[in-house]
């Protein structure tokens, strides 16, 4: 009789395919690591955290983002309570140049090297970009140095030019979940129209900020799924949020995801994507609290927001700085990103 052969550790194999060799987990690797026991986490933020001061180094990057244009969005992405399909309390409603220079002024302040503009539409028209270009020349004019994303949904190759031409560095489009579950998530665009965006962002040569959000309804051999779709598309950045469940979204009463699924979800995203800006986003105070924060900040993570989310509240912005102090992570200088 044969015997069965003996099951290597996925940890194991990790700490040599990605630890040392840099190359990121597969597919079937990433769910072996999401399906990993409790007692097992330790081990894999130990050998994350590792995997990210290899390939990354120690510092954190730290961004403030502002809703230029909030709510009335006719997209029905089920997460969102600026869809003007639902009837969350979210209204339209536009920031002002002075309100966007405050904005980013501010989040200067904070230490942040990153500042992004987010608006709640389809893909900007006309008026949006004039009012993205005039912000972003109001910034420059008061001085501020600050480096400029964006997040405006959609886009044409005309659109990317013109965003390009306005010093834009970086362009945020979540493909927020994997290819099979988008259809339950999204039904007025589709994933594939996302990717295309992102993959005119890459070649016009602007950095691609790209995630999604855990706790959808998704399955683990999804979430898995999703990690390995990231890493094809090469991000710069992934934003990694928790979904919030909003009021008058039709996600309004799923549950928050669980400390230890979230633990697990930044570990394996961190070995599916040794070499990426691995960002804490939406979700992370409810999902993990202050303890669950330091513990992601330790298992991979190397960039934040910071201060308040587009609709929800986030924690005030030197309670992280604090934290990254506590922590040792030494802020990205504005000069090293420029």
């Amino acid at each position: 009789m044969t015997a069965a052969p003996e099951q290597v550790d996925v940890l194991s194999v990790a700490r040599e395919q990605v630890l040392e060799q840099g190359v990121g987990l597969s597919e079937e690797q990433v769910l072996e690591v999401l399906q990993l026991p409790d007692e097992r986490i330790p081990d894999l933020l130990e050998l994350a955290h590792a995997v990210r001061m290899r390939w990354c180094g120690p510092e954190v990057e730290v961004e403030g983002i502002v809703s230029l244009k909030t709510g009335g969005c006719p997209e029905d992405c089920h997460f969102c309570s600026q869809s003007g399909q639902f009837p969350s309390p979210v209204r339209s409603a536009w920031l002002d140049i002075p309100g966007l220079v405050k904005a980013a002024r501010q989040t200067a302040e904070t230490g942040a090297t990153e500042f992004c503009i987010v608006a709640a539409v389809r893909g900007p028209d006309k008026r949006l970009l004039s009012q993205v270009r005039d912000g972003i020349k109001a910034i420059r004019e008061d001085g501020n140095d600050i480096q400029i994303a964006c997040s405006l949904g959609m886009l044409t190759q005309e659109q990317v030019d013109e965003l390009v031409d306005m010093g834009v560095h970086r362009y945020n489009h979540n493909l927020e979940t994997a290819r099979s579950h988008f259809p339950n998530v999204v039904t007025t665009h589709s994933w594939e129209e996302r990717w295309e965006t992102l993959t005119m962002i890459r070649e016009a040569g602007m950095e691609v900020c790209c995630g999604g959000i855990i706790g959808m309804g998704e399955t683990l051999a999804q979430r898995a799924e999703f990690a390995v779709q990231l890493a094809a598309l090469e991000p710069d950045e992934v934003p990694l949020n928790f979904l919030i469940p909003n009021p008058g979204t039709p996600y309004e009463n799923y549950p928050v995801v669980e400390g230890p699924d979230a633990l697990r979800a930044v570990g394996a995203f961190r070995l599916a994507l040794p070499r990426t800006i691995l960002r804490f986003a939406g979700g992370r105070e409810l999902t993990f609290g202050d303890l669950g924060a330091k513990q992601g900040m330790l298992g991979g993570v190397n960039a934040i927001i910071v201060g308040n989310y587009l609709t929800n509240l986030g924690r005030p912005a030197q309670q992280d700085l604090d934290m990254l102090t506590e922590l040792s992570m030494p802020i990205k200088e504005l000069s090293k990103t420029l």
